[in-house]
């Protein structure tokens, strides 16, 4: 059997095996954690504890999935730092610390509502890596699409990148594990770049991937090279999500440098 995570084995004692199974308020009553929702101001989300027993508080004024995200998030938080009061701002998915509190309460999230037993399965059945693909399965799990993206570009659906860019930059990005390091996205968007045209011309969301140089999103020497497939959309007024799609398997050979192999 695959190694099971802390969330994933709670999942399964609870016999959980279709994702419309998953109750995050029904699973935090089971570890001894009540939900309650109130209007919050400057967090998501917080959970206050004593002994084994807890109370996490939800925003009402957030949509449905991000308060599934929320609770689950808080959970993790309940199974990894009892004692600690922990208030959780409104930051974003995938731009945490690695080994910070709300990294690790965010893995366990991601667990929790996308359980590699069920997932893995479910995302074979989407061979294509694109946003229509990413919604189809977090529609299932009832999950966000960017948490859904990252944990197909983390499990290696296809050799991608996914990058989110704010006004001011690049906010954070996740690789695909067949995709070598020296493939490091540049800050800012490309004026050219279809994600620019999102973010501040005011286009419509990419229908579908579209080819375009891979200088545009990389400032290696040999990025000219190779061309790339991005797809792009608005998760927010001042915030847009790219899936960079490397199609070309030379762009994935490791290359050997003076210094030795990278």
């Amino acid at each position: 059997m695959a190694h099971l995570s802390l969330a994933e084995r709670l999942l399964q004692e609870l016999g959980i095996t279709e994702p419309n199974e998953i109750d995050l308020e029904a699973i935090a009553y089971h570890v001894g954690a009540h939900v309650r929702y109130q209007s919050l101001d400057g967090c998501e989300a917080r959970i206050i504890g004593h002994g084994d027993q807890a109370i996490i508080t939800v925003n009402s004024r957030s949509s449905y999935r991000r308060n599934r995200f929320s609770i689950a998030h808080e959970l993790g938080h309940w199974r990894h730092h009892r004692g600690r009061c922990l208030v959780c701002r409104a930051t974003e998915v995938g731009g945490r610390e690695a080994m910070s509190p709300e990294r690790v309460a965010d893995d366990y999230a991601a667990d929790l509502l996308l359980p590699n037993y069920l997932f893995k399965p479910i995302a074979r059945q989407h061979p294509k890596l694109d946003f229509a693909s990413v919604k189809a399965i977090a529609d299932l799990f009832e999950a966000s699409q960017t948490s859904t993206a990252i944990r197909l570009v983390e499990a290696d659906h296809a050799a991608a990148l996914l990058i989110c860019h704010g006004f001011r930059g690049r906010k954070w990005f996740v690789r695909s594990p067949s995709v070598p390091s020296r493939w490091f996205p540049r800050d800012n968007l490309d004026p050219d770049g279809f994600a620019f045209g999102i973010l501040h011309g005011g286009k419509s969301d990419d229908a579908f991937p579209r080819r375009i140089g891979a200088s545009a999103w990389f400032d290696h020497w040999e990025a000219s090279r190779y061309d790339v497939f991005e797809q792009s959309f608005r998760t927010a007024e001042d915030e847009v999500l790219t899936l960079v799609l490397i199609r070309d398997d030379r762009m994935l050979e490791e290359k050997e440098t003076r210094r030795g192999w990278r």
